[in-house]
């Protein structure tokens, strides 16, 4: 890895694609962080920061741990033998179904894109949450960032005190699966990870530390890392020192991650289940400026009971993105928030003898809300059992692709490490344009 600047490419052209209107504002310079210190700059005009601000966009990711059925969400089979015991239901776009497991969804297509054709050939839980958090199969040589580290860097905001990468996954299921990976984008973009409850632990300084003693120990801090990254330009050292430079606003941002401040009428909307709270918690923070939000919901790994596994999370799932893309779309969000429906793999057609649903990763779906997104759009087809997909076939690196296009990201956008390219998804991925405003 090069040691002559920071992990990833600080060119001009880089920078104007990542904050279209800035332009020139956010020319890159040899210093460490530099587009971003440019912006620093840039915000200093009310004008040009209340545009960024403005125009900001964000991702809160649904991720259904485990692999949540396709037949029972987005492309149901009804009348076949691999179709189960539940029917089909019209949406409000006509001539879209979905599953009768989904009806306030169904409601609200207008604002929602499917994707049927996913074969992404990778069957077991660890290789297919890498693969659809990634977009790619794994590079064996480097450290490549995922979906959320990606978009932090690119959508994030130089003058942000908040978050640039949050996930929640407090279920058991899968939790070694789930953790962030920002790869060689360094630890300024590593995500704030909360497993054992909603509200982020340590933020608070101890009662025994003043505020002036808080502060003597940052620049105690600082100095020490200037000291020794003297002579050692490395963009590790340099990421490190950004990450903790951000502390004192990270600690000002606890009250994002606490439901009680919500007036009682928006929780009563959201209800008491985890899911429900944490995606409440996700529009707080997008509405706070964080560029990317995760929340898990586990247990879908339905290899038994398949069907009373799917009513009861397709329960919680209805209702809490229901409410999620409502509450976006009635405080302005929902137009700069892209809010996707993903997990490891979908779930096989035949029925065991369990009457559960096993890995399957040839023939499933996704779906994606909001920002960037035609409404109501189907993209792909499987055949009449599910077994296989008969038309419009794509892969992990053509789902990654299509969300960057949506968020206004050039996908074919490169990284460097040293000499050699990164690009944000694989050479020669495809944008499914189809779904796409």
């Amino acid at each position: 890895m090069s040691n002559k600047r920071t992990n990833f490419c600080g060119s001009p052209e880089h920078g104007v694609s990542r904050r279209g209107f800035l332009g020139a504002a956010a020319a890159a310079s040899a210093a460490t962080f530099a587009a971003d210190m440019t912006v620093l700059d840039v915000l200093k005009n009310p004008l040009l920061a209340g545009e960024l601000k403005r125009q900001q966009k964000h991702v809160i990711v649904l991720w259904l741990a485990g692999g949540a059925s396709q037949l029972e969400t987005w492309d149901p089979k009804p009348g076949r033998p691999t179709g189960g015991p539940f029917r089909p239901i019209k949406t409000s776009v006509p001539g879209v179904e979905i599953s009768e497991l989904l009806p306030k969804m169904a409601a609200r297509m207008g604002d929602t894109a499917i994707i049927r054709s996913l074969n992404t050939r990778i069957g077991d839980h660890g290789g297919g949450s890498r693969l659809m958090s990634l977009g790619r199969r794994a590079d064996p040589v480097v450290n490549l960032p995922d979906l959320g580290a990606i978009v932090a860097r690119e959508l994030g905001r130089a003058d942000s005190q908040v978050p640039d990468y949050v996930t929640f996954y407090s279920s058991t299921e899968g939790r070694g699966n789930a953790t962030g990976m920002p790869g060689f984008l360094g630890a300024r973009y590593a995500p704030m990870f909360l497993t054992e409850n909603s509200v982020p632990e340590n933020l608070r300084a101890q009662k025994t530390i003043t505020d002036v003693d808080h502060k003597d120990r940052a620049a105690l801090r600082q100095l020490l890392a200037q000291r020794f990254s003297r002579g050692r330009n490395s963009g590790i050292v340099a990421s490190h020192n950004s990450a903790y430079q951000r502390v004192r606003g990270l600690m000002a941002s606890e009250k994002l991650f606490d439901v009680a401040q919500e007036p009682a009428a928006v929780r009563a909307k959201y209800g008491p289940t985890q899911f429900a709270e944490q995606c409440l918690i996700a529009r707080r923070l997008i509405e706070a400026g964080v560029p990317f939000v995760k929340v898990g919901r586990a247990w879908w790994d339905s290899h038994g009971q398949n069907f009373e596994t799917h009513q009861e999370l397709c329960a919680d799932l209805d209702h809490s993105m229901s409410t999620l893309l409502d509450d976006l779309k009635q405080r302005g969000l929902l137009e700069n928030t892209l809010v996707l429906t993903l997990t490891e793999y979908g779930r096989t057609p035949k029925i065991n003898g369990s009457l559960g649903r096993d890995h399957f990763a040839n023939a499933w779906s996704i779906s994606l809300s909001g920002c960037g997104i035609k409404g109501g759009s189907v993209y792909g087809k499987t055949d009449a059992d599910g077994n296989t997909v008969a038309d419009g076939q794509i892969d992990a690196p053509d789902v990654f692709a299509t969300i960057f296009t949506a968020l206004g990201i050039d996908h074919e956008k490169e990284y460097h490490i040293g000499a050699r390219p990164i690009p944000l998804v694989d050479f020669g991925a495809k944008v499914v344009k189809e779904v796409l405003a």
